[in-house]
């Protein structure tokens, strides 16, 4: 199994329960992982038969800014819809994090792992 990833994918949006949080831009960072069979695009050489991480980021950080979900464990299954859905990811390994959520900590978040795993 081939991966195309994105690691540290910084967005702003608006997340969380409390009112404060409700006012407020905060930083995410994402990190993901997608399955992809990389060998076609090798073959040509062309994009048309890429995972196009660029494509995938500008769709991906469009949602995020928008969304406003409350909790990042919505966020993430939002993310994975989108993945299956628009870029036939049959499988993905995504870390949603939310640096200085937790004093004394680098970051908190969810780490989910969804779809089947194509075999090697």
């Amino acid at each position: 199994m081939d991966i195309v990833y994105i690691r540290d994918f910084k967005i702003e949006t608006v997340i969380g329960m409390f009112q404060w949080e409700r006012r407020i831009q905060q930083t995410l960072s994402l990190d993901l992982e997608m399955a992809w069979d990389i060998r076609p695009a090798a073959a040509t050489d062309t994009i048309a038969e890429a995972l196009d991480y660029r494509a995938v980021s500008e769709r991906l950080k469009s949602h995020v800014e928008q969304a406003h979900y409350q909790l990042v464990e919505t966020l993430a299954e939002s993310i994975w819809q989108i993945l299956r859905e628009e870029f036939s990811v049959p499988w993905c390994r995504l870390r949603v994090s939310k640096p200085g959520a937790v004093r004394g900590a680098k970051d908190v978040g969810v780490l989910i792992e969804r779809g089947v795993k194509p075999a090697q």
